[in-house]
């Protein structure tokens, strides 16, 4: 409303703001708005939708190695999705991410338990009045009980035991009953179905406690990788594993001391005319016999498979991958061993063609270094290049492309076991060098290096299995919350909210008896409901 045109405006008058909240109207508004549920929707939609990136991109608490490989393929842009605020490979562990994640919490706090409150106070309420016109109601059914020669008082004195029947009948299927008494009127109000807002809390509360427990199993469990050839041994310590991401909260003292063995690894692969709808080579089956070492020291045998990892303290071993690590010798010109080593090569493609990389700093005279590849089945191409054309040790060859120079290891700077930096390095024997083509070695066999350096000997190709333990103290509860979810949300669904009344109305010559019925929402079976009522009262007065 405007002022009017000759208003003088006070030099004592307080200036207000204009929308009348002040700072503590703003604040309980935002309240109000985070903590409904619409909001409590949105942000655990918005929490869905931010864990898309991390699907996405590699991340570092998970695959650190390809947080590397995609570095170097896309320097530019790893820069950019690597930068503050956009944290893409470390989108759990953001301040965006983060922030959803708390404030979904705080949502479903100031949500769960104000509802919780409200929830249990009318559980213990009686049921409210019979209104006065049932008539409103959207289920609503009336019938007369005659009796000519009823008085009024006769017909009352009916009203009463007519509606401790319908009490009866209510009682009997699970309602909640009160009787009320107004004039002459006889009438019983019954309510049920508050097990559907108990299932609807159920659900949110439950929903919070998954949020805990993932939080809790985050901060207090790890996530490491051990790469295995056959025959080897790993333990659970930190020394041991080839990379580890512990949580915020973790404490190395509580890694369980057990030991696993790689004894064998067996894969089973389609072969030519067994399964025709299914690629050649493709491999049916993984399975990694493994010796266990008990944290008392006794051992037994067990195996790792696919979708079955091991499971030991509280620790899940996976089956992560496997390949091929050729057993390598390498002697210097007067015959001394100075590299034997099984090293691991990555594999390229289905068929296991495999890179590895060889770094010799010492006992050759200057440092050497190689990159290998490995083709179990080797064929030759129309372009004269080497493939495999199935994943089995069927005609194994290795081939090497030998450097000289400086492998980079002497300044201090870290260096990946999987990477040969050639820029201080001379290609000494491989492609486009004069008179000293790729060595190629085959099982069992030995050839000269060049410049008379000494010799290469590849002496077996074992296999590596690589394993992922994950051990995660809040999983069990992140099950537990889950299945009260689901719970929570089925009887939220299918538990109808249901009031019903029952007035009987003494006159003479007998009485008039009103069914009528209310749900809160939904519910096209209530006509029916009363109708049923109403029959089983009939019954029953009769």
């Amino acid at each position: 409303m405007s002022r009017p045109s000759d208003h003088i405006e006070s030099e004592d008058s307080p200036v207000k703001d204009p929308v009348g909240l002040g700072i503590s109207g703003y604040l309980r508004w935002f309240w109000r708005q985070l903590t409904s549920m619409r909001v409590a929707i949105i942000l655990l939609l918005l929490l869905a939708v931010a864990a898309i990136p991390g699907s996405i991109l590699p991340q570092r608490s998970s695959d650190p190695n390809g947080v590397v490989e995609y570095s170097r393929a896309n320097p530019e842009l790893f820069e950019f999705l690597d930068a503050f605020p956009i944290q893409g490979f470390d989108v759990y562990s953001s301040v965006w991410f983060s922030s959803i994640y708390l404030l979904l919490f705080v949502s479903l706090i100031g949500c769960v338990i104000p509802r919780i409150k409200h929830h249990w106070t009318a559980m213990r309420s009686r049921p409210p009045r019979t209104p006065v016109r049932l008539r409103r109601m959207a289920g609503y059914l009336e019938t007369e009980l005659l009796n000519e020669a009823a008085s009024l008082e006769d017909a009352t004195a009916m009203a009463k035991d007519v509606t401790l029947s319908a009490q009866t009948i209510l009682k009997k299927q699970h309602y909640r009953t009160e009787i009320y008494h107004r004039g002459n009127e006889w009438s019983v109000s019954a309510e049920r179905g508050y097990l559907r807002e108990t299932g609807n809390l159920l659900f949110h509360a439950a929903l919070l406690g998954v949020l805990v427990a993932m939080g809790f199993g985050g901060g207090y469990g790890y996530q490491g990788q051990k790469l295995l050839l056959e025959g080897e041994t790993g333990v659970n310590s930190l020394i041991d594993y080839d990379s580890f991401n512990p949580g915020r909260f973790f404490d190395d003292a509580s890694l369980d001391p057990f030991g696993i063995r790689l004894d064998s690894f067996d894969v089973k692969y389609v072969e030519p005319g067994t399964q025709n709808n299914t690629a050649l080579g493709q491999a049916i089956d993984y399975t990694a016999h493994v010796t266990v070492t008990e944290t008392d020291g006794t051992q037994r045998q067990d195996t790792v498979k696919v979708n079955h990892p091991l499971r030991l303290y509280g620790t899940n071993v996976y089956l992560l991958g496997n390949g091929y690590a050729p057993k390598i010798t390498v002697k210097n010109a007067e015959g001394a061993v100075v590299f034997e080593e099984a090293v691991p090569f990555m594999p390229q493609d289905t068929n296991l063609s495999s890179l590895g990389i060889i770094k010799i700093p010492y006992g050759l005279g200057e440092q050497v270094g190689m990159i290998g590849f490995i083709y179990p089945t080797q064929v030759e191409l129309e372009s004269g290049a080497y493939a495999s054309n199935y994943p089995d040790l069927i005609n194994p060859v290795l081939t090497l492309e030998v450097y000289s120079g400086d492998l980079g290891i002497n300044d201090g700077i870290p260096r990946s076991v999987y990477a040969l930096d050639t820029d201080e390095m001379t290609k000494i024997a491989g492609r486009d060098v004069e008179g000293t083509p790729t060595l190629e070695i085959r099982p069992g066999e030995t050839t000269e290096l060049p410049n008379g350096m000494g010799t290469v000997t590849l002496d077996a190709i074992p296999r590596f299995v690589s394993f992922d333990l994950h051990h995660n103290p809040g999983q069990i509860w992140v099950l537990i919350f889950a299945i009260l979810a689901t719970l929570g949300l089925l009887s939220s669904l299918f538990i109808p909210r249901r009031r019903v009344w029952v007035k009987v109305i003494p006159r003479e010559g007998g009485i008039r008896i009103e069914y009528a019925a209310l749900a809160r929402g939904d519910d096209p079976t209530l006509d029916g409901a009363v109708a049923a009522l109403a029959e089983k009262h009939r019954v029953a007065i009769e």
